[in-house]
């Protein structure tokens, strides 16, 4: 930490000041030792700073400044989706019919945001292409583990009890073969090819009446479109497999392509990337789920279904993998996507894909003198570079990633997908500017130059950031969890 930083609010404090004012009580005091065992209670009143109002206001902002997000900066983190949220999303989710209802209200007080949900529902199966959806899961992965909970329970009711495999990509998410294996199922990988896509024959190889799904999203991690899908889904289906959709990157062809007409029996929304709701941090998320007919006696129950004295929770599914989540899902997240849909309608939607593809394929043209291409072909809405050539320099893409830190941008995702080296994946989503583009771009050029004249300026980044280079093995082994004085 640097020195101007060290005045931090312990060392602020001084007996007597104070930042808060609260209201007389207006309920009798009650002795805590009737409540709390003896030895639960403090002795001696905590240590606190004692700071004024003004003081500690100035304290948190400062801290705030600190924070990148998508309103204060680039955030070209390939495979997140980090675009930018409509303001008028967190208006509508704040309406009082929608901020201050209470989960446990009886359905009859709740038809509005009963309504909007349905609504939501039924979108979504028009922009995926499936025959039902539930907005249970909390996000991407908790919507992958529900998906393959009612493909295990799909096959386990056909009396298929020997299905205990999963396929996934060798460029997959991370979260796949996780969520894979806390179903219960085993993980097998299939190979990408010399043009980054899942290679036919090493699925023939792999597929068998073992398969329960193949998990892909379609573009897939390396921004490449699966161009022989429908030979990939007749390839499984013919085995017996499902088609499970993460749809980690449906940005890259919403109104243009639909998972379902691909031939995939589920699909994972995250609601918080394609829809816009605020994303990273740990949450919130959500995740919702579609499926196709066969599968849908499997949903989490309840289901929202809507009759003639208007909408209702039904329970009565026997085969329901069960609840997944309370409640209504983070249905304020559900607000403010479904916010999104009614604002863009379908010709929005299909520009956002037309603008992403756009500036995806943009950059990478741009980018791809100084960089190594491992995929030199059309991408989708994110496209991977190679730092192999600023490694044979000294250069890591690590150190790059730093260095970027120094222009005021977020990095890229790095050393993911994990087959191609130095890897950096780059998506400029279709929210950002021609001139935003061109100055990351510049950065990034720049970046590059130093890694061949004066590699010690990247090697050592960043320079101008509140924490300089870490020592990263040792702050994930002995990280620092409270504050010392020094």
């Amino acid at each position: 930490m640097h020195n101007e930083d060290q005045a931090l609010v312990f060392e602020l404090s001084k007996p007597g000041r104070i930042g808060y004012s609260l209201p007389e009580m207006d309920v009798p005091e009650v002795d805590l030792s009737e409540l709390i065992p003896d030895g639960y209670i403090r002795e001696e009143p905590a240590e606190l700073p004692e700071i004024s109002e003004l003081d500690i206001m100035r304290h948190y902002t400062a801290l705030s400044k600190r924070n990148h997000g998508v309103d204060s900066g680039f955030y070209p983190l390939g495979s997140c989706t980090m675009k930018y949220n409509p303001k008028i999303n967190e208006n509508v989710a704040r309406f009082n019919g929608f901020a201050h209802l209470h989960p446990l209200q009886d359905e009859s007080s709740v038809q509005g945001a009963l309504e909007l949900m349905y609504d939501l529902q039924e979108h979504l199966v028009e922009i995926t292409g499936m025959d039902e959806v539930t907005l249970q899961p909390a996000a991407g992965a908790h919507g992958e583990w529900t998906g393959l909970m009612m493909i295990r329970a799909y096959h386990e009711a056909n009396g298929d009890h020997n299905r205990t495999k999963v396929i996934v990509p060798d460029s997959a998410h991370g979260t796949n073969p996780a969520s894979a294996t806390v179903a219960g199922f085993e993980t097998l990988t299939v190979k990408s090819n010399e043009y980054g896509l899942v290679d036919l024959e090493d699925l023939k190889r792999v597929v068998g009446d073992d398969t329960a799904a193949l998990m892909l999203t379609n573009p897939n991690t390396l921004g490449l479109f699966e161009e022989n899908i429908l030979e990939m889904a007749e390839i499984v289906h013919g085995a017996g497999g499902k088609l499970y959709y993460d749809g980690a990157n449906l940005n890259a062809v919403l109104s243009k392509a639909r998972p379902g007409d691909m031939g995939f029996d589920v699909v994972h929304l995250n609601l918080h990337k394609t829809f816009t709701g605020p994303h990273g941090g740990g949450g919130p998320g959500s995740g919702p789920v579609g499926v196709k007919s066969d599968l849908i006696p499997f949903l989490p129950k309840p289901i929202l279904v809507k009759n003639e004295d208007g909408f209702s929770f039904d329970y009565n599914r026997p085969q329901s993998i069960g609840r997944v989540k309370p409640y209504y899902g983070n249905f304020g997240i559900n607000v403010r996507a479904y916010t999104y849909i009614r604002s863009m309608g379908p010709d929005g939607l299909k520009a956002v894909t037309e603008n992403a593809v756009l500036n995806a394929n943009y950059m990478m043209r741009k980018l791809a003198p100084a960089f190594d291409l491992p995929y030199d072909k059309h991408c989708k809405h994110e496209f991977v570079l190679s730092g192999r050539r600023q490694k044979k320099l000294g250069v890591r893409t690590l150190d790059i990633a730093k260095r970027l830190l120094d222009f005021g941008y977020h990095p890229p995702t790095i050393y993911f997908p994990l087959n191609v080296e130095e890897c950096m994946m780059i998506e400029p989503t279709e929210t950002e500017s021609k001139e935003t583009l061109d100055s990351f771009i510049e950065a990034m050029l720049q970046i590059a130059k130093e890694a061949e004249e004066n590699p010690e300026i990247v090697q050592e980044a960043p320079h101008t950031t509140v924490i300089s280079r870490l020592d990263e093995t040792l702050a994930a082994r002995k990280p620092v969890l409270r504050y010392l004085k020094q």
